[in-house]
């Protein structure tokens, strides 16, 4: 796939994904917008792209790119590809890395694969950091990362398959899932456990936070098992708005079935339950460790 990506959000995701591209030897051009001129600055510094244009200015640039990739949060991935859809032909296709897929392929639905529209494969690689900007991007990021589709139809634009295996020369493993179905279990394994290290880290700088002596002796006290779990309590709210937006009954539906769990673990703390509590997630553990 020669010719040029247009990168459209130069941030931890979008950098990254221009890094990758050119370890993995793509020889072409790639250009990169976003609404903040450092993030960019940044972006073509380190040779994530090669180039780069205000926002104003990237219709023409998409009309005139093979791929373009969305890489912005789910929201402004929503607004980028009803503007982008007007400019763009059969021979383009469009891709994002959206955390949420439901409402992002409704609409490609409206606006792409169809005659004289640009193709749509919308994905997700499962990758990042606790926070996020494009000065953290390097190009092992998808390295034995998951990377999601959510494909619209059975059939495969030239350019898709391509993608796919420019994903694959990035390290990352490639499943395709039902929008539905990826959105439901991304509630579960992704953003559930941000809520809950989110809620966490809130409760303790709401108890500890105003307490100099607290505060200290939770420094001293908590080891790896408070950083563990209060790691994602550093993950940016700008990414995490749009995700709460966009899957809003999936992650309340977890959310409900953890307060259930929670409420079950403090009415048994003295009674065997708790014992089966241990039992089923250390079978779940040992599971995920084979």
């Amino acid at each position: 796939m020669a010719g040029r990506i247009l990168i459209v959000g130069t941030g931890l995701i979008g950098a990254s994904a221009g890094l990758a591209l050119r370890a993995a030897g793509f020889d072409g051009e790639i250009v990169g917008t976003g609404p903040t001129e450092r993030t960019l600055t940044i972006a073509k510094e380190m040779g994530a792209i090669d180039s780069w244009v205000a926002c104003d200015a990237a219709d023409s640039v998409a009309a005139a790119s093979d791929v373009i990739l969305l890489a912005g949060p789910v929201l402004s991935i929503l607004d980028w590809m009803q503007r982008l859809a007007p400019v763009l032909g059969e021979h383009q296709m469009v891709t994002d890395v959206g955390s949420t897929k439901v409402q992002i392929v409704e609409l490609a639905r409206k606006h792409y694969n169809q005659p004289g529209k640009a193709r749509f494969l919308p994905g997700h690689p499962m990758a990042g950091k606790e926070s996020g900007g494009a000065a953290l991007a390097e190009a092992s990021l998808f390295v034995n990362a998951m990377w999601l589709f959510t494909p619209m139809d059975d059939s495969q634009h030239p350019l898709e398959t391509e993608w796919r295996g420019w994903a694959a020369k990035f390290g990352a493993r490639t499943m395709d899932l039902d929008p539905t179905r990826h959105d439901e279990m991304c509630a579960w394994v992704s953003h559930l456990p941000q809520m809950l290290s989110t809620a966490l880290a809130a409760l303790l700088e709401e108890t500890f936070g105003k307490d100099a002596v607290g505060r200290e002796e939770v420094a001293a006290i908590g080891g790896r098992a408070l950083r563990e779990t209060t790691r994602l309590g550093a993950s940016p709210y700008s990414m995490w708005r749009d995700i709460a937006l966009s899957n809003t009954e999936p992650i309340a539906a977890t959310l409900h079935a953890l307060e259930q769990r929670l409420a079950h673990l403090r009415e048994n703390l003295r009674t065997p339950e708790l014992k089966e509590e241990f039992r089923l997630a250390n079978e779940f553990r040992a599971l995920r460790d084979r």
